[in-house]
């Protein structure tokens, strides 16, 4: 009888010596399972980044003129505003004289149609 208390009891050690290999068997599964999805995810962020760059390459050449187009119309169109607001600030004093002339000035007169009833 001891000796079969004896071997269940290697069974049973042999059978938790099993469990735990196959225990650490799935945790090492997991671990490169999830170093391989981190490895992927640092590839596929590169890539995306190497693609980027080519993209902005690509449309800087493309467009890099454009750019320096709009750039200077911009500034043009900054320097006739300015002018133009500087040439109406100049003139307003003189176009207000005039207006406010013509209407303080009234010369009564009869129209040239006007005809008197006699």
């Amino acid at each position: 009888m001891a000796s079969q208390t004896q071997g269940i009891q290697q069974l049973l050690q042999a059978e938790k010596r099993a469990a735990e290999k196959v225990a650490e068997a799935r945790k090492r599964k997991a671990r490169r399972l999830k170093q391989a999805k981190e490895e992927a995810q640092a590839e596929i962020e590169q890539y995306r980044m190497e693609r980027e760059r080519e993209f902005q390459q690509k449309q800087q050449a493309a467009l890099g003129s454009q750019g320096n187009l709009s750039a200077e119309v911009e500034a043009q169109t900054r320097k006739k505003l300015q002018a133009m607001q500087g040439g109406q600030a100049r003139g307003k004093d003189r176009v207000l004289r005039q207006l406010l002339t013509i209407v303080w000035d009234v010369r009564p007169q009869i129209h040239p149609n006007y005809r008197a009833a006699i």
